[in-house]
């Protein structure tokens, strides 16, 4: 299991439009992932769990994943949560 704590950098945080592209690829992997805030802690592949997490520019979330390709499945979200994106 792999476990990561990262400060999200998308302009407008995760609103729907960018959890659901995260969603939409965080289920191509095998691997069970998970994204928290606060102690709270989601499936990654569920658009409502992401989406209730409400997560804003600039707030630090800690990814979760345990599985086969959990390094690859990491590393996607880190680089997804980084981005500058409108």
């Amino acid at each position: 299991m792999i476990e990561k704590k990262i400060i999200v950098n998308l302009q407008q945080g995760l609103h729907a439009r960018p959890a659901a592209q995260l969603v939409s690829r965080v289920t191509l992997f095998n691997s069970d992932i998970s994204i928290g805030k606060n102690g709270k802690f989601v499936n990654a592949k569920s658009i409502m769990g992401v989406m209730s997490l409400v997560i804003a520019k600039g707030e630090e979330v800690t990814l979760t994943a345990n599985g086969i390709d959990e390094q690859e499945a990491i590393a996607f979200l880190e680089q997804f949560l980084l981005e500058e994106r409108g």
